[in-house]
């Protein structure tokens, strides 16, 4: 019955990841385990703390390596567990380029890491900026990436292991605005985000160049919820914030933020 509850509060497609933490929770209630995880991006962060919640017999944190970190390691353990650093196991490695010669972007090194066979999971947060790579990844692949990731487009480089001391955090700014929509499907919600017409927006679904959540939906119909995250490719990000409800027009007012 608990688990109808909680899956009623998620989507469909979620309904695996939930079945994954409430493993988890079994695990270490009965066996008095303790349990990583792999890289959660923020919804799959929501979710494990709303199964998770404050439950008094376990102890838990999300680390993902700063503080505006966006991608995280859940650790999982009993209440009398201390959850120190290394048990979260995760590195940050750092290469250069030369920007007078090549010109580097987010896609084109998680594109390069990704054609090694490395699991998006086994990967944190990545910045590129100023002839500087950083990048956060379970530490069981540090070796491999190290040996392997020699190259990126034209480019070669070598990538250390840094104290996270020296990490490149985020400075991200957020514009809000407030609007009212006839619906919350995808497209409708789209169109005014990115100030295109519907058309361009149900298209550009269709192709699969919008995510929400980090995921591609490729339905128009698609129904949004408060906290959403999306992208639109080429177009930056954007959140739901809030859902204020229905106005007198039986229009949807809505919060949303884009990425500056």
């Amino acid at each position: 019955m608990i688990r109808l509850d909680i899956y009623q509060h998620f989507r469909k497609e979620e309904h695996p990841f939930i079945d994954q933490v409430l493993s988890w929770k079994d695990q270490v209630e009965r066996n008095f385990q303790v349990k990583l995880s792999d890289f959660l991006d923020p919804r799959e962060q929501k979710i494990f703390k709303t199964i998770i919640g404050n439950n008094p017999e376990f102890t838990w944190n999300l680390v993902g390596g700063g503080e505006t970190a966006e991608r995280k390691r859940a650790v999982l353990a009993p209440y009398y567990e201390l959850l120190e650093e290394n048990r979260f196991e995760i590195t940050l490695l750092e290469g250069t380029y030369p920007t007078k010669f090549i010109s580097l972007s987010h896609r084109d090194v998680l594109g390069a890491i990704l054609s090694l066979g490395i699991k998006r999971k086994k990967l944190g947060d990545l910045y590129v900026d100023n002839g500087v790579i950083q990048v956060i990844v379970a530490s069981e692949i540090e070796p491999f990436i190290k040996m392997n990731l020699t190259h990126i487009k034209n480019a070669q480089i070598t990538f250390e292991e840094k104290p996270f001391s020296s990490i490149m955090e985020k400075n991200d700014e957020w514009i809000s605005s407030h609007t009212t929509v006839s619906s919350l499907r995808l497209d409708v919600v789209v169109k005014e985000m990115y100030n295109v017409s519907r058309q361009i927006a149900a298209a550009s679904i269709q192709k699969g160049l919008v995510k929400v959540n980090f995921r591609v939906v490729d339905s128009p119909a698609f129904v949004l919820e408060e906290g959403d995250l999306l992208s639109l490719r080429g177009k930056g990000r954007a959140k739901l914030s809030d859902i204020h409800g229905l106005s007198k027009k039986e229009k949807w007012k809505i919060t949303f933020e884009k990425l500056k």
